[in-house]
């Protein structure tokens, strides 16, 4: 009977397990129940797919989304494992197929959503058949507290009741301790055992910048970023489709995605997503979960996220392959009253808005802070952060690279006060900021503010300094948002410490906008940033044979090769299959399927100076 390591190396083309996978792998394939959490790009599946390899029967996964089991059964399906997938986009025959392949015994893993697995026929068709274990994916979907709640999971723990023999292993990226402590309750997996990985992804740059001109800075920032697959999430339907819109007018591939749209324009612009390069997808949060594109570079939100745990999961789409990628962010005082409305609104409990308003908070402090971003990420999933060097702080985000100015802004706290307190707190931010910079607006002419002792005391000020002084002292308690009353910033009992000048105060001093002729000369991020240029050149004809390979059998390109398979062979130069065996990624099947080809690529590539594929490289890539 081959082993766990005999199984990564032979199927899936891995030398070596990383991290905890060996010990989780060994520990289920044994019976045990584990719960795992492992960040993104950390290599979850294989944790299941190993010891449903070296069990009897068929492994059983639940998994939530259609696009999430479609992808990982057509990447087992080229390293020759035995997978299918049961959702509500087959037809009634291909159904009945596979639920006879599952009597039958002929299959490894078979993927199933919650809502059908819960089926009392289904349900029935297990209790015919040999399992090998339970996986839950995306197992914190349990908790009511959650981003992504699914209320059919709280009732797997059914798997525990009717069949305790068999393994069960739940699966997560993101769960902060009381989310860990609903996943186990709930799924009956208080007594398994736990496996905690560090949630760091250190690939990954973290960028917050405030809204001064949201759109142009979105593009801005896409143009560091040409030819390059990513995400931007925005936090209305109307918004999605205004922003796409507006990106493809200045030539970026971008594509909507959200609930509102029909079915068939949802799964066109996800199949182009994941199918074709250089594709942005503009979305709300419906889009992403399960989303098992390798490749994408970066993830921006052009609205704020509505909890840390949100915003570490999708930024967590971003660089599972592993090389640099980027998670960048603006947001204004708008977005803080906006979601806060959505809190109080909501027909949620009182229960349920006091820890929705604690996680807002905690956003907001870590939008705000001046300290590493990556440690203030990790500290809210109980992580102490320290990198390997032992260095505290992270060096790889932009408080890090550019660590902000701090100024006593204790005196423009106060006049900003003064004239909220002037303006008997009946205003919004940029009127109380006109007001401030004494401008002769129709608004404050027909209030009479002209005439106040506060106005134009604070011309010193910008006004996006003086935005920024608002939402900071907002985030510090110090002011309020009457999300009742439109948005009117009001004083707080805080405030009169500093009114009467008791308590000083101290900001962070925003950051100057770059001026845009520099930021269009800017360079996108490399994603084969260091290769020579013979490399390089043998890397463009990988990616054309993978292209090829990928649209004859209508499958994503990573899921013939992943990007650092194609690099790491560029840069090898294997010069025959047992070389070309030793690269990470390529199992048995792979070699087996497109060893030759990919060697006959190579030995075919062009110079780094040629433009175009000679006509011997392209008959190659043809056959």
């Amino acid at each position: 009977m081959p082993s766990a390591r005999d199984i990564l190396q032979h199927v899936f083309g891995y030398p070596e397990f990383r991290g905890d996978q060996q010990a989780i792998v060994e520990h289920v394939a044994d019976g045990g129940d584990a719960l795992v959490l492992m960040p993104t790009g950390g290599g979850k599946s294989l944790c299941f797919q190993i010891p449903a390899l070296l069990r009897d029967g068929t492994g059983i996964v639940i998994s939530p989304l259609i696009a999430l089991m479609q992808d990982q059964v057509e990447t087992l399906a080229q390293l020759g494992v035995r997978a299918a997938a049961l959702n509500s986009a087959l037809d009634a025959g291909a159904t009945r197929a596979i639920e006879q392949r599952l009597r039958d015994g002929d299959l490894d893993l078979l993927y199933v959503a919650p809502e059908r697995l819960l089926g009392p026929r289904f349900l029935d068709l297990l209790a015919c058949c040999r399992i090998a274990l339970f996986a839950i994916d995306e197992a914190h979907c349990v908790s009511q507290w959650g981003h992504d709640f699914r209320p059919e999971y709280r009732q797997l723990d059914i798997l525990h009741e009717r069949w305790p023999e068999v393994p069960r292993i739940a699966l997560t990226a993101t769960a902060d301790p009381p989310t860990r402590r609903e996943i186990a309750q709930r799924l009956q997996l208080d007594q398994a055992r736990q496996f905690l990985s560090s949630f760091d992804r250190p690939n990954i740059r973290y960028r917050v910048v405030h809204k001064d001109n949201p759109r142009r800075q979105l593009l801005d920032f896409l143009r560091e970023h040409r030819s390059q697959s990513g995400i931007v999430y925005c936090l209305s339907r109307r918004k999605v489709e205004q922003t796409a819109i507006f990106l493809a007018g200045h030539g970026i591939m971008a594509l909507p995605y959200h609930a509102g749209l029909d079915a068939t324009t949802r799964t066109r612009n996800q199949h182009r997503f994941l199918r074709e390069e250089g594709v942005v997808m503009v979305a709300t949060i419906a889009f992403g979960m399960g989303i098992d594109k390798p490749d994408v570079r970066f993830v921006a939100h052009l609205d704020l996220p509505k909890s840390l745990e949100g915003y570490y999961q999708e930024t967590g789409r971003a660089g599972r392959d592993g090389d640099a990628a980027e998670a960048w962010m603006c947001y204004g005082l708008g977005d803080v009253v906006t979601l806060r409305q959505m809190i109080e609104q909501s027909e949620a409990g009182p229960d349920r808005k006091r820890i929705e308003r604690r996680k807002l908070d905690a956003l907001l402090g870590y939008c705000e802070s001046g300290h590493c971003r990556r440690r203030l990420l990790l500290a809210g999933f109980g992580e102490s952060y320290r990198r390997r060097d032992g260095a505290a702080d992270c060096g790889n985000c932009d408080n890090c690279l550019h660590p902000p100015e701090r100024w006593d802004a204790t005196e423009a706290a106060r006049k900003l006060m003064s004239c909220i307190h002037r303006t008997d707190q009946r205003f919004g931010a940029a009127h109380v900021i006109d007001v401030l910079r004494g401008a002769q607006t129709e608004k404050v002419r027909q209030f009479g503010h002209q005439r106040l002792s506060t106005w134009a005391i604070g011309a010193d000020l910008e006004a996006r300094q003086w935005h920024g002084v608002v939402r900071q002292l907002v985030v510090a308690g110090l002011l309020d948002v009457d999300v009742d009353g439109y948005g009117a910033v009001r004083l707080t009992a805080a405030s009169r410490p500093v009114l009467r000048g008791e308590q000083t105060v101290e900001l962070r001093r925003d950051a100057a906008a770059s001026p845009r002729s520099r930021r269009r000369g800017s360079e996108p991020t490399p994603a084969d940033g260091g290769m020579p240029p013979p490399a390089t050149a043998r890397l463009e004809t990988l990616r054309a044979l993978r292209g090829r390979l990928a649209r004859q059998q209508g499958v994503p390109a990573y899921v013939i090769f992943h990007d650092t398979t194609l690099r790491a062979i560029a840069m090898e130069r294997p010069r025959d299959m047992e070389a070309l065996a030793q690269i990470a990624g390529i199992g048995a099947r792979k070699l087996e399927r497109y060893g030759a080809l990919v060697l006959a690529a190579l030995a075919e590539a062009p110079p780094p100076s040629s433009p175009t594929m000679t006509d011997s490289a392209e008959a190659t890539l043809t056959r």
